[in-house]
């Protein structure tokens, strides 16, 4: 049986990954989602904005990390949402890929773009990316995206080779990141499975809601420069600090910084401004909080909570459930971590979830009208187990259109891989 860290008791670990569960709508989903059975675009919108962004940098599990928040739905469901605009794809923290509505980037962005840029132009310079290479590469995605253009990552490479400017080296990859802190660009349709870059403003215009389009330079000293005094600046840290805690409560503010990398004063300023809509608790020694309120204020249903959740889920890689947390501990004991990142090589695998507790993890193989999937178990599974990630991987198969070939060999065994 996995070891529980100190500070945790099986009870309390217990508890809080259950309503994490149901804070992230992976059990029970959430009941916008539940209320769209037909509208698949729709849902996988709801589960977006509920989680404000989700870990993105591989693309397909990204996919399903929706999908498995939107039960019924298929990945057809999330390119059109794609395709339509109202999910996009890029990089709002930490200068790492996440989904998240258009608006909710732009939220985003404007607390968040002016460190995240600070903090890579030692890397701009190792690769001779100066004012002079950003100017002109900007005005070749303003240029040539403009009017409804779309560009394939390769192709927008092609653009910046032609202006001279030689995309290798990860060159070109930090140019697009660039152009994306900025607002400028984002990934955001489809085509054959890959999505475009486009210009974000154009392709989804801002809506309504606290800092779309506004930036806060930094000073000398790396701080938000008296500007940052400007109170739609608070009110758009409260709601970023507000919203964190909808998706991904009981958390800590410790927790909000770790994800957002949001300085601890200006997180504190924006826990402030929604305190009264925030509700505190001591767990573990420590001050949770949780949201009073959904995102869409009133995204809430009194018998959500009294409907069976299924205890079994097969999540994807770098989801949120177990990196939406500094603490990984309550959801995964300390001696398995290195069966989830093999190597300690950053790349997360996906997850078999039994109770909230990670006690596996799967892999796939496409071929042919089918999906293979492998279980790798930290443990033996039980009977009642096994029948439960039958159903979560044929869910899972179910999204993707294809038949499901289950590996019982690692079923049965629960064998770390050779």
């Amino acid at each position: 049986m996995a070891k529980r860290s100190a500070g945790w008791s099986a009870g309390a670990a217990r508890d809080l990954l259950r309503r994490r569960l149901a804070a992230q709508w992976i059990a029970p989903p959430g009941p916008k989602v539940q209320e769209n059975p037909r509208n698949g675009a729709a849902r996988i919108t709801a589960v977006t904005e509920r989680m404000l962004a989700l870990q993105a940098q591989d693309y397909g599990q990204a996919v399903w990390a929706l999908g498995v928040r939107a039960p019924g739905s298929t990945r057809s469901d999330v390119e059109a949402a794609l395709d339509a605009g109202t999910v996009v794809r890029s990089w709002p923290m930490r200068g790492t890929l996440h989904v998240s509505t258009p608006d909710d980037l732009r939220l985003m962005l404007s607390i968040t773009a002016a460190r995240t840029i600070r903090s890579i132009l030692p890397r701009y310079r190792q690769l001779g990316l100066d004012d002079d290479v950003l100017s002109r590469a900007r005005a070749i995605a303003t240029t040539e995206l403009r009017g409804g253009g779309r560009a394939s990552r390769d192709e927008f490479f092609a653009l910046l080779t032609a202006d001279g400017i030689e995309p290798g080296g990860q060159r070109g990859t930090h140019v697009i990141g660039r152009l994306a802190h900025e607002g400028l660009l984002c990934w955001g349709p489809t085509d054959g499975g890959r999505q475009q870059l486009v210009i974000l403003d154009e392709w989804a215009p801002p809506g309504p809601g606290p800092g779309p389009g506004i930036t806060w330079p930094l000073d000398e000293n790396g701080a938000p420069a008296a500007a940052s005094h400007d109170p739609r600046r608070t009110e758009a840290l409260g709601e970023f600090v507000r919203r964190y805690l909808a998706g991904r409560g009981p958390a800590t503010l410790k927790d909000f910084c770790w994800w957002s990398k949001v300085t601890v004063a200006e997180a504190k300023r924006g826990l402030d401004h929604v305190r009264d809509r925030l509700t505190p608790e001591v767990l573990d020694g420590a001050e949770h909080w949780t949201a009073d309120d959904g995102p869409d204020r009133g995204n809430t249903d009194s018998t959500s909570s009294t409907r069976p959740a299924p205890p079994f889920h097969a999540l994807p890689g770098f989801d949120e459930f177990l990196l939406g947390y500094p603490d990984r501990a309550p959801a995964l004991a300390p001696e398995f971590a290195e069966r989830i990142v093999p190597g300690n090589n950053g790349v997360f695998l996906p997850m078999l979830v039994a109770h909230g507790t990670v006690v596996g993890t799967w892999r796939r193989r496409l071929a042919s009208g089918a999906v293979t999937v492998t279980l790798d178990p930290f443990e033996p599974l039980s009977a009642t187990a096994r029948a439960g990630f039958t159903r979560a991987m044929l869910r899972y198969a179910d999204f993707l259109g294809l038949a499901l070939v289950l590996d019982e060999r690692r079923l049965e065994k629960g064998a770390p891989d050779a």
